[in-house]
């Protein structure tokens, strides 16, 4: 049975994702700041750690007590809507801890046993606003634009040990809590003269015919790990990929 560790797993993509492992027939290591084990009730190959991303000492820790791994997830993100003059910088060093820096130290800290044993696939989960620029979501989306830039290097650095990576692009998913887990963050990152545009933003998003579901991710994400190809990005849910169908790709 192969084992996968994925962060994030407390809510939206991360949880739906180690759902369709475990489905899979796979064993779960499904991390999550607070845990919550209640969540894979019914779900015997499901182990639930606490795990904070942006905290070596514990990355450390949950990696020797998870034993080998065959495949990591980078899940584990959060969410900042806001005008960029309004977003304090110690609100952006915040995202770039978790959503950047923490993605990381967790490859980081996978890479030797994987190297060791040339095998194994690092997936790293990033977003649909890295294929097409979105306003309010600045800060956010060069969170995810140097994950991006980050896992093309190191998919190259890789390869030598036969070591696969793998980039999941989910487009807008208004259904998962990963706004909703942002709230007070995002308090007053909207001033007054951002109003009414920020309304229009909203009601575009509202309107959209093609949302991604959580269940979209999870099939992006196990595909990523499993079909054995040289493919590295995979578009998550309709909006994603019709994004990605309109970006022309950087010769490799």
């Amino acid at each position: 049975m192969k084992t996968v560790l994925i962060t994030g797993c407390s809510s939206g993509y991360g949880f739906e994702s180690a759902c369709h492992f475990h489905a899979k027939g796979w064993k779960v290591l499904a991390t999550m700041r607070t845990p919550r084990p209640d969540l894979f009730d019914g779900l015997p190959n499901v182990r639930v750690l606490a795990l904070d991303v942006t905290n070596l000492r514990n990355i450390s820790k949950v990696l020797d007590e998870a034993g080998p791994i065959d495949v990591l997830v980078n899940n584990a993100g959060i969410g900042l809507f806001g005008a960029v003059e309004a977003t304090p910088m110690a609100t952006v060093r915040e995202i770039f801890e978790t959503n950047t820096f923490g993605v990381m130290a967790m490859c980081q800290a996978i890479i030797p046993q994987f190297r060791r044993r040339r095998a194994g696939v690092i997936v790293n989960v990033t977003s649909s606003a890295t294929l097409a620029s979105f306003p309010l979501v600045a800060a956010y989306t060069a969170s995810k634009t140097a994950v991006e830039g980050f896992t093309e290097s190191l998919e190259h650095e890789l390869k030598f040990f036969d070591v696969k990576v793998k980039i999941v692009e989910p487009g807008y998913g208004p259904l998962t809590r990963f706004t909703a887990n942002g709230q007070e963050r995002m308090q007053g990152l909207v001033p007054e003269p951002y109003v009414p545009f920020a309304q229009s933003v909203f009601a575009s998003l509202s309107e959209q015919h093609a949302h991604t579901q959580a269940i979209d991710v999870a099939e992006s994400v196990f595909e990523a790990a499993t079909d054995g190809s040289a493919r590295l990005h995979y578009p998550a849910g309709a909006d994603a990929v019709a994004l990605a169908n309109r970006v022309t790709p950087c010769p490799r």
